[in-house]
């Protein structure tokens, strides 16, 4: 049996932020979730990542529908998930996070070739409104000019 492919994306990320670095992590689910995941009733959003006392990265605000066919052993929808990376890239974010103020906002969910859950995460700086202005802008101007182009043929 082929899996369908899960790529449930946070479009949003991207015009809120300025993207710097970016990595894979591996989340720590229980069994239903996993499955909600595979029917792709997820939604990332409004999530954001943020670190514990103890230096664990956990994601914040990712909602995962309950999944139907489970008894009453469900999981919580919003409950905060563990996120899994090498001890030297989860050093390497704190310190970013931490000295810096920077954000890390989880771009995308989807299924690596195991099928095991993976979120891409980027480390972020917030865009300023004049910033997003110009992403508007540039973003009309390709519209309009691709427009031009294809009556031009």
């Amino acid at each position: 049996m082929k899996q369908k492919k899960i790529n449930i994306q946070n479009k949003k990320a991207r015009f809120e932020y300025e993207i710097i670095d970016t990595y894979d992590a591996g989340i720590m689910l229980v069994g239903t979730e996993i499955k909600s995941i595979r029917e792709g009733k997820a939604t990332i959003t409004e999530s954001f990542c943020e670190f514990n006392d103890r230096e664990e990265l956990f994601v914040i605000n990712m909602y995962i529908d309950e999944y139907t066919h489970a008894t009453y052993f469900n999981h919580k929808t919003r409950r905060e998930r563990k996120l899994l990376l090498n001890r030297k890239e989860l050093k390497k974010l704190h310190r970013e996070v931490k000295n810096t103020g920077l954000t890390i906002v989880p771009l995308r969910l989807f299924l690596n070739d195991k099928g095991l859950a993976k979120l891409h995460i980027a480390l972020c700086k917030g865009k300023k409104l004049h910033d997003k202005r110009n992403t508007l802008k540039d973003r009309d101007n390709k519209r309009d000019l691709d427009r031009i182009k294809k009556n031009f043929r």
